[in-house]
C-alpha cells in the first residue's frame, strides 16, 4: 500500500505529474492490461480496490488499514460486480470511480500544501485538458478523430496503413510538407492505451480491428517488429472473448 513517505509532491507541477502517472496506470489496467486486471478482481475475495501509482504501475489490493488513510482511498469492492454485469459496463463504472479518485488525490495534496484559489484553478484546468479515464476506456475521447488517421492511410499498403509516418526513411527536406500535414492530421489523435495526444517524434501503430492508434511503447511494439505484422490487434481486441 502506498504512503507518501519520502515521495511528497508539493508544487503544482509535481502534483500534476503525480496525477498523470496515476492516470496512465489506471488506463493501462483497464485497457492494455485488462486481462490481468480481470483475473485479479476475484469476487470470492474480500473488498478490493484498484490503485494507480505515480510510477505508472497499478495494483488490485485491500484498502489501507489506518484511519484516516495517508491518501484518499479508491472505490471499495470493485471485484464484487465483476460477474454481475457486462464487462464493458463494469470497466466503464470502474473508470468513472477512477476519475473521481484521481481528482480527490490531486486536490487532497493541493489542500494539504496550501494551494490558494488561483493554484486550485490552474491545477483543475491542466487536469481538465486531459481526457478522463472514462473517456479513454469507452472510446468517447476518440469519436471525433477516430476516422481521420485511418482514412488518411486507407489507400496505402497494409504495412503503411497501420504504422504512423513517424517511422521515416526519407530525409527531412524530401518530406517536410508531408510531415507537417501528418502532424496536423494526427494532432487530435489520442493513444488508446494512455490517452495522451499524438507527438510527431513518437512511433505509433493502428489496430486493424478497432482502428484505434497507440504509442508503440504503450503496446510494446517497435517499428521493426511492426513491419512483420500482417494484421495488428491491440491488447483489448486480442483479449476480447465471451466471459461467463
Amino acid at each position: 500500500m502506498e504512503a507518501l513517505g519520502e515521495y511528497n509532491p508539493r508544487t503544482l507541477s509535481e502534483i500534476l505529474q503525480d496525477f498523470k502517472g496515476r492516470r496512465i496506470a489506471l488506463i493501462k489496467a483497464l485497457t492494455t492490461d485488462v486481462e490481468d486486471f480481470y483475473k485479479k478482481c476475484d469476487p470470492e475475495k474480500e473488498n478490493l480496490c484498484l490503485y494507480g501509482f505515480p510510477s505508472e504501475e497499478w495494483e488490485v489490493n485491500l484498502p489501507a488499514e489506518e484511519v484516516p488513510p495517508e491518501l484518499p482511498e479508491p472505490a471499495l469492492g470493485i471485484n464484487f460486480a465483476r460477474d454481475g454485469m457486462q464487462e464493458k459496463d463494469w470497466l466503464s463504472l470502474i473508470a468513472v470511480h477512477c476519475d473521481a479518485w484521481l481528482l480527490s488525490v490531486a486536490f487532497y495534496l493541493g489542500a494539504r500544501y496550501g494551494f490558494d484559489k488561483s493554484d486550485r484553478k490552474r491545477l483543475f484546468n491542466m487536469i481538465n485538458d486531459l481526457p478522463t479515464v472514462f473517456e479513454v476506456v469507452t472510446g468517447a475521447a476518440k469519436k471525433q478523430t477516430k476516422e481521420k488517421p485511418a482514412s488518411n492511410h486507407s489507400s496505402k499498403s497494409k504495412s503503411n496503413s497501420k504504422v504512423s509516418k513517424n517511422a521515416k526513411v526519407q530525409t527531412k527536406d524530401e518530406n517536410e510538407v508531408l510531415d507537417e500535414e501528418d502532424d496536423e492530421e494526427h494532432s487530435d489523435t489520442l493513444c488508446g492505451a494512455c490517452g495522451e495526444n499524438y507527438a510527431s517524434d513518437e512511433f505509433w501503430i493502428c489496430c486493424d480491428i478497432c482502428e484505434r492508434w497507440f504509442h508503440g511503447k504503450c503496446v510494446k511494439i517497435t517499428p521493426a517488429r511492426a513491419e512483420h505484422i500482417k494484421q495488428y490487434k491491440c491488447p483489448s481486441c486480442s483479449n476480447k472473448r465471451a466471459r461467463p
